[in-house]
């Protein structure tokens, strides 16, 4: 039986994906910050704007100086224009700075707050047993959220700036163009602002053209996005377990594994490329016809004699100022359309990681409750496998601080589910578990135990601060589980998961829970694992140190430790007949 899944479908729309977006950035420190940034970005772009105003004023004194053959005024406009581009140099370098140093602060809100939803308790399980949305969720957290920082950053000075450049440059459009007529039909028609809606007209069309065409990028990127999660996850797996591919000798498999995704990734980029190709004949076309379309639209007042050449070239460049700023959209189409993709991963999941609890769309659900202090119980716990329902031997199961109990499961009994069902895990079943208030339970899980990254100092704090225990205590918890070689490596940080055996990192295991001394502790069939002397020390710990320690194992019975549980429970398949 599987956790319900959750959907990996479109959030209602981008009104919706922006609202995610914003309200993952809504953390107080980091949110001034980003504020402040986008001022100074405002104020940098208002500044440009203003320079490349002065230089589309300045090409009509400079060419009518040309023309009149002026070379003193020919020197003076030369000086204008160098105080001009320093001051756009300066500008375009702030501006630079400034989106930059953006983009790493959006990128530290987003992952804190995706990283923090991830690592609610139990929400990465959840999740990751809950369908597609669960997969890869690395990819989605690091390469799509620096992605989505990135094109935010980029794409949004670039449309204020286009903005800004627009309304700059649309009066001196207006004005240059407010008294245009044309004669036709033996009658003179005045069309107030004419280059103005020339560029108008010509970005608009441009602009649908774009949209229509490559529309499809959207999905597409995203396709190819999740493509290439697969194919990554696939290369991290095998780097992971390198050992069982080589004694196995299954490398011929692993990499026809690697040739199926990466068939799957060259497909999913291949549909994009067809996209870009058709999207291009739409970029390129308007790009060429651009050299030549702000002289064609001055042209009608240059021939009529409203304007000199000088008059005509600056119509000319505050055309084409006015017109790219219009075509913004036509030249980041595709960046638009990769941000949307990655605009939609990254909010899905987020929308998954704020809305996914416990399941609860299923006819029973395990009640966790906290209980007295000292106790544990668990009451009439039914769990659901994919062979039907298992249940307790024992209906009422009361277990008080310092006592132990055996559940043993016949061959084939969901051992692991219940012990996933008794730490909040598998909800699905029935009955009530009953957890002591303000106690801490530790679980040791069947297999290799965890390892977090980092010193054995850390290990074996985990998920304490190493600050909690002294030097004699760590020394003491590796000499008594039989580690005392680790010693003078308490403080280096190395791969322990790859550099200690499964036998040591089990006693590792032992040691953390013998310094750290939990009043609860939840085993799954470890100790069968451990060879004999390795089990004496654990059981002379259990016997001796953790003597106060609450103690659930499930497993089989196995001589040598039976002693250590004063009652035994079965797991049982419960019978049709037995079944509420």
């Amino acid at each position: 039986m599987n956790p319900p899944p959750v959907p990996d479908q479109d959030l209602p729309g981008l009104h919706e994906q922006l609202r995610h977006f914003l309200q993952a950035l809504r953390r107080p420190p980091v949110l001034r910050r980003i504020l402040l940034l986008i001022g100074g970005v405002l104020l940098v772009i208002a500044g440009t704007a203003y320079c490349q105003l002065r230089l589309n004023l300045w090409n009509k004194p400079f060419y009518d100086a040309l023309s009149r053959r002026d070379f003193q005024d020919f020197l003076l406009q030369l000086g204008v224009f160098f105080a001009i581009a320093a001051s756009l140099l300066v500008l375009n370098v702030a501006q630079r700075f400034l989106v930059e140093t953006l983009k790493l602060r959006l990128r530290e809100n987003l992952m804190q707050d995706l990283v923090g939803l991830w690592l609610r308790p139990l929400r990465a399980f959840w999740l990751a047993h809950a369908g597609a949305m669960g997969v890869n969720p690395d990819q989605r957290m690091h390469e799509d959220a620096r992605k989505l920082c990135e094109l935010s950053a980029d794409l949004g000075a670039g449309l204020l700036q286009a903005t800004i450049l627009f309304l700059t440059f649309a009066d001196v459009l207006w004005q240059m163009s407010a008294g245009f007529s044309f004669y036709f039909g033996g009658r003179e028609h005045t069309v107030p602002g004419f280059m103005l809606w020339a560029a108008v007209i010509y970005a608009a069309i441009g602009s649908l053209l774009s949209y229509f065409v490559g529309r499809s990028l959207i999905n597409r990127n995203a396709e190819r996005y999740a493509r290439e999660a697969d194919l990554r996850f696939s290369l991290v797996r095998i780097n992971e377990h390198l050992d069982g591919i080589s004694l196995a000798a299954g490398e011929g498999d692993e990499q026809r594994r690697v040739q199926l995704d990466l068939a799957e990734v060259l497909r999913a980029t291949s549909r994009v490329v067809l996209s870009l190709t058709h999207l291009t004949w739409v970029t390129a076309g308007f790009g060429w016809i651009t050299n030549i379309a702000p002289v064609l639209v001055a042209a009608p007042l240059y021939f009529s004699g409203k304007i000199s050449f000088g008059g005509l070239m600056m119509s000319a460049a505050a055309f084409t100022q006015a017109q790219g700023s219009l075509r913004w959209f036509v030249d980041n189409f595709s960046q638009i359309a990769d941000w949307r993709a990655t605009l939609l991963r990254v909010m899905v999941f987020r929308k998954a990681l704020v809305e996914q609890e416990a399941p609860k769309d299923f006819d029973s659900q395990i009640e966790y409750v906290k209980g007295e202090a000292g106790e544990l119980r668990i009451e009439h716990l039914s769990i659901e496998t994919a062979r039907g329902p298992e249940a307790l031997s024992e209906t009422q199961l009361l277990l008080r601080r310092g006592e132990r109990v055996l559940i043993d499961g016949a061959p084939g009994a969901s051992k692991t589910l219940l012990f996933h069902a008794l730490a909040g895990l598998w909800p699905w079943g029935s009955g009530r578990v009953s957890r002591p208030r303000d106690e801490v339970i530790s679980y040791l899980p069947r297999g290799t135990p965890y390892l977090p990254h980092g010193s054995l100092r850390e290990i074996l704090a985990y998920p304490q601060d190493v600050s909690a225990h002294t030097a004699e205590e760590y020394a003491n918890a590796l000499q008594r589980l039989g580690l005392p070689r680790l010693l003078s490596l308490l403080d280096a940080r190395r791969r322990w998961d790859r550099e200690l055996s499964q036998e040591e990192q089990l006693n590792l295991a032992f040691a953390r829970l013998l310094l750290q001394r939990p009043p609860w502790l939840l085993i799954d069939d470890v100790l069968g694992g451990l060879e004999e002397d390795s089990l004496q020390r654990v059981l002379s710990v259990l016997d001796e140190e953790l003597r106060g320690t609450g103690l659930i194992y499930i497993g089989r019975p196995l001589a040598g430790y039976a002693q250590l549980f004063a009652r035994s429970v079965d797991l049982l398949r419960k019978t049709p007949e037995a079944a509420p």
